[in-house]
């Protein structure tokens, strides 16, 4: 099929979504690494269901396979989760409800804080009998309703994880506030020495500024697949009998007409009926510069129209243009466990249970050591709050969602769900040539008639190979011709048969010719030969020097090729490698224990690309190509290509960092707390202090360059 452009080969990656996108949801609900355990267990039972994954930074569930959403609503529900099939706009509205109802809460709980704090200086200053019972009082009269009203977030969650007899983190810290809130009140009414209204305001505040920074890092850190699917428009303008009618994107149909103002971005995918268009298609390709496009030629949803007002017939609409499939990628991306995302699940079910035990435990333990039952509850609480988890549960997410966003704003469509774990394990680079490192030109000569001309156009049409690309565009506006049977032959060329003769373009000794490069033979005519220009790809310089690993080239291009290109790289070439000989030398490294990294885009190089440790593929390249690699490049230039090894060996830097920075605070402060030497304030700003340092410690993978 004829490639107009970088757009025009890397929109078929949604066709790598064979089955359509997962179904996706919002839980506002989900706060930590027990909640994704229950959920994916409660729904991996479900009939037809096929894989389920939750994002706890972005709050959202996504679901494949065959089933009824509303099943899935259900299942939520008995969980104890409210979910909402996601909408974006939506899904804003109630973040931003969400935080402003966050901040209000804070902002209560702060002020409430601060009174008792004063009241609270005034009896240890040594107020005492009726003075000090009249500061409990009123202490009491402020706390009680601030705790109600700023503790609602985690209560309920908790009530709505125990009331279908489940543990979630929110469990602990409710309790630590109530039990701390009522002791108080107990106290209080008993005229007691001790009331801990300020620790149970001073939990609940800080309790909330990690919630809320929790909140504004996740709505600041827009995803790749958010960013892509708000290039989308809203209202369509579908051409009637009667006009122009401007309709949602819900209501248009494949074969619909739509027009396209000046400025406006395509809604959906279609074919171009106007004449001409100029089209701006950065998003995708990166390119800066205008693209012209015309009739015939397909546009995809997200480009902006230049020039002058267009017209479109609809092939795919909704959730089957590629922009939204692309997101699916994207987003399936963002979702992905892999051996961090594993352990940090495993811990967090753990936790849950343990945490209970061990402030049980404590209080169990301190008050039949000591009798005072007050100090073994100040003890119980401190453990509960002070085991919480949410550190260890944010430790993963943070960071795959920052770094997949990262490499896509790059123009690197990470695929594979442990793709970033394995690139950065690679220790040995090995390149395709043509097409991959090189950017083919291909020379018609001027005796080869419009019959002819037809005919190999025709032919190179139907091969997504470089070659045959630099041939369609050396051509031109020249007709195709018409043709039967048309197939590619891995590592040969194409052939197609026309009024019973066989036509081939291909390498010269496949069509048996004496040359070794490109040509093209009509029936039992003698081959013609067909010149090749080969010039590096944008940014292969400045790739190679940035890539600090052992690189190779292996080439199907015959020896005079390779030893030039070998020449400009200063790296070894290999010549002549059929599919069989790049795959017999990814299996030679791997078994001396080299971990590659294969970057190709032909045909000849899919075997290579699923069977390498890591693998990438251009834009352009075949679509099998692409659907064996896990990083797809959607820009021309390879100039960012180090940057998918540096995010990588940063993804796993940052993910063992935030494990320990997670594992360092219980090792330290629960100690502290069953010792007891942590007061519930104390452990209160402890484990938000920690949750915090995870999310900032996450950040970092923005710097990145």
């Amino acid at each position: 099929m004829t490639m107009a452009c970088p757009a025009c080969a890397a929109a078929p990656l949604a066709q790598d979504v064979a089955s359509g996108p997962a179904l996706q949801f919002s839980l506002p609900g989900v706060h930590c690494a027990a909640c994704i355990g229950k959920i994916e267990r409660g729904l991996a039972g479900v009939l037809g269901v096929q894989d389920v994954r939750v994002n706890l930074s972005l709050k959202r569930l996504s679901v494949s396979g065959q089933v009824n959403p509303d099943r899935v609503l259900s299942v939520l529900e008995d969980l104890g989760y409210e979910a909402y099939p996601l909408d974006l706009a939506a899904l804003d509205r109630a973040r931003d409800t969400e935080g402003r109802a966050l901040l209000t809460r804070m902002a209560v709980a702060g002020f409430a804080m601060m009174n008792v704090m004063l009241l609270s200086v005034a009896v240890w200053s040594g107020a005492s009998d009726a003075t000090r019972d009249l500061f409990h009082l009123i202490s009491a009269l402020i706390a009680l309703p601030v705790v109600a009203y700023s503790g609602q977030p985690f209560f309920i969650n908790a009530w709505a994880a125990l009331r279908v007899w489940r543990l979630n983190m929110d469990v602990p810290i409710s309790l630590a506030i109530l039990l701390a809130a009522g002791m108080s009140l107990f106290e209080t009414l008993h005229g007691g020495v001790h009331a801990y209204f300020d620790a149970a305001l001073s939990l609940t505040f800080f309790l909330l500024i990690g919630r809320y920074m929790d909140h504004r890092t996740r709505s600041a850190a827009r995803s790749a697949a958010r960013e892509l699917t708000a290039l989308e428009v809203h209202t369509a303008d579908r051409v009637t009998a009667r006009g122009l009618q401007t309709v949602p994107l819900t209501a248009l149909a494949v074969d619909d007409v739509i027009a396209v103002p000046c400025g406006a971005r395509v809604p959906v995918d279609g074919v171009l009926i106007s004449d001409a268009a100029l089209m701006d298609r950065s998003f995708l390709t990166g390119e800066s510069a205008a693209v012209a496009v015309t009739a015939g030629q397909a546009l995809q949803a997200g480009e902006i129209n230049l020039a002058a007002p267009l017209r479109l017939r609809a092939t795919a609409v909704g959730e089957d243009t590629s922009l939204r499939r692309m997101a699916a990628l994207v987003e399936t991306a963002e979702n992905a466990r892999n051996s961090y995302t594993a352990l940090a699940d495993r811990a967090a079910q753990v936790y849950a249970p343990a945490v209970h035990l061990l402030a049980l435990a404590a209080f169990l333990g301190w008050a039949i050591a000591t009798g005072d039952m007050r100090h073994a509850l100040n003890v119980a609480i401190a453990v509960l709050i002070i085991t919480c988890p949410c550190a260890l549960g944010l430790a993963v997410p943070a960071v795959s969602t920052a770094a997949v966003s990262r490499l896509f704003s790059a123009g690197f469509l990470v695929r594979s769900a442990t793709a970033l774990e394995r690139l950065a394990e690679v220790t040995h680079v090995v390149f395709d040539k043509t097409g991959t490192l090189t950017m083919p030109g291909v020379a018609v000569p001027e005796a080869l008639g419009p019959a002819d001309r037809a005919v190999a156009k025709a032919l190179a049409e139907a091969s997504h190979h470089p070659l045959s690309r630099a041939l369609v565009a050396a051509l031109g506006d020249t007709g195709v011709a018409a043709a039967e049977e048309i197939s590619e032959v891995a590592a040969q060329g194409v052939e197609l048969r026309q009024g019973g003769e066989m036509i081939r373009l291909g390498r010269g000794p496949w069509l048996g010719a004496d040359f070794p490069g490109l040509g093209l033979r009509i029936g039992t005519a003698q081959a013609i030969p067909l010149e090749v220009t080969d010039g590096l790809r944008p940014g292969v310089r400045a790739a190679l020097a940035g890539i600090d690993l052992p690189c190779e080239v292996l080439t199907g291009d015959a020896e005079g090729p390779a030893a030039q290109l070998a020449a400009r790289i200063n790296l070894p070439v290999t010549a002549n490698a059929r599919p069989k000989d790049k795959l017999r030398r990814l299996n030679t490294l791997a078994a001396r224990g080299e971990k590659v990294l294969m970057v190709g885009d032909g045909l000849n190089d899919t075997a290579a690309l699923a069977s390498a440790h890591a693998s990438i593929a251009p834009a352009k390249a075949l679509d099998a190509s692409r659907s064996a690699a896990d990083v797809v490049v959607l820009r021309d230039s390879f100039a960012d290509l180090p940057m998918v090894l540096r995010v990588a060996r940063a993804t796993g830097r940052l993910s063992r960092q935030n494990f320990a920075i997670a594992a360092a605070y219980n090792f330290i402060a629960v100690p502290v707390a069953l010792a007891g030497f942590a007061t519930p304030l104390a452990a209160a700003l402890a484990m938000s202090l920690s949750s915090i340092t995870v999310l900032l410690n996450s950040q970092r993978m923005r710097s990145l360059k």
